[in-house]
C-alpha cells in the first residue's frame, strides 16, 4: 500500500521520503522518485537517518503488530512509542495511521466507528486477535499524543497487485464459517482514500475502509480459487456462525468518497 501511494504522490508533485526494511529496495524507491530510508522498528528504530526521515510535517503510518511475537501487544506498543519519540523530535504534524478492521470482535452483527472507540476493547466484547487488540492500544496512543494529529484508517483485507484473494485459502480443506461475510479493500480503494484524507486535510478522526458488500467466504474464495486455476476449499458445512458486516458509510459521507471497487466478488468475475 505504501509504494503505490508514494507513487501517486509523486506523480503530482508533492516530494515523498520512503521507508523500506530490506536494503533491497531502497532503489527501487529511489527510481520511483521517493528519496529512500532503510529503517527497522526492533522495536527501535536501526538502519538509516531516522532524524531526517522525520523532518516531514506528515506521516502515513503502516507498521502492524508482529505475528509470533511472545507478548504482541507490549512489542508494538514499543514500535509506537519509538515513532512517536522520532515524530516529536521531528517536525511531524499528522499522522495517518493505517489500523485494520480486526481491532472488531468477531461478532454477529454490522460495526461502526462509534462502537470500537481506540484504546477500549470492552466497549465491544467479543473474541479478537491480540493484533487487534494490540491495534486498539497503538490507536489509542497516537490520537492521545498531543504533538500531533491523528486519522486512524481501519483498513479490511487487501487485495489487489499481487494480492489475488484466490491464494489466500486455495487448498485448504475444513474452513470454518462458510457463511461469513468478507470485508475486504481493494489496493486502489486504500491508495484513493489516503489520498482523498490528504487532499481534505481530514484529521483526528477514525474510519472504517472496507468495500460497499460483504459476499461471504465460501463465495469469494471459492471463485478467487477457481479463478486462477487452484484448487478451491472446502468448508465446514456444520459451521453455522457468521460474524461481523464493518460499515463504511462514515467515510464515504464525510469525505464523498465513492469506492473503486464496492464488490471484492464482481471484480472476481470480470
Amino acid at each position: 500500500m505504501g509504494r503505490p501511494l508514494a507513487q501517486q504522490l509523486v506523480d503530482r508533485g508533492v516530494y515523498v521520503r520512503g521507508s523500506t526494511t530490506t536494503t533491497e529496495k531502497v532503489d527501487v524507491l529511489r527510481q520511483d522518485g521517493i528519496e529512500p530510508y532503510h529503517l527497522v522498528l526492533d522495536p527501535g528504530f536501526s538502519g538509516g537517518d531516522v532524524s531526517s526521515f522525520f523532518q516531514s510535517p506528515i506521516l502515513v503510518l503502516n507498521v502492524p503488530p508482529p505475528r509470533g511475537t511472545d507478548d504482541v501487544r507490549a512489542y508494538h506498543r514499543r514500535q509506537i512509542d519509538a515513532v512517536r519519540a522520532a515524530a516529536a523530535d521531528g517536525d511531524v504534524e499528522w499522522i495517518l495511521f493505517a489500523s485494520s478492521t480486526g481491532v472488531y470482535p468477531n461478532v454477529e452483527r454490522t460495526v461502526t466507528e462509534a462502537d470500537q472507540p481506540p484504546g477500549i476493547p470492552d466497549a465491544l466484547p467479543g473474541p479478537r486477535r491480540s493484533t487487534g487488540v494490540a491495534l486498539l492500544d497503538a490507536e489509542a496512543r497516537l490520537m492521545k499524543d498531543d504533538g500531533f494529529a491523528t486519522t486512524v484508517v481501519r483498513f479490511g483485507g487487501l487485495y489487489g497487485d499481487d494480492r489475488h484473494p484466490g491464494r489466500f485459502l486455495a487448498g485448504r480443506t475444513n474452513v470454518s464459517r462458510p457463511e461469513a461475510p468478507v470485508n475486504l479493500i481493494h489496493q486502489d480503494d486504500c491508495v484513493g482514500l489516503l489520498l482523498t484524507l490528504l487532499t481534505q486535510d481530514v484529521r483526528d478522526e477514525v474510519f472504517n475502509a472496507c468495500a460497499d458488500t460483504h459476499p461471504t467466504r465460501r463465495a469469494v474464495y471459492t471463485r478467487a480459487a477457481e479463478e486462477l486455476g487452484l484448487d478451491p476449499p472446502t468448508f465446514d458445512e456444520s459451521d453455522t456462525t457468521t460474524g461481523k458486516v464493518v460499515d463504511n458509510q462514515k467515510i464515504k459521507t464525510q469525505t464523498g468518497y465513492q469506492f473503486l471497487h464496492p464488490d471484492p466478488l464482481a471484480d472476481l468475475n470480470t
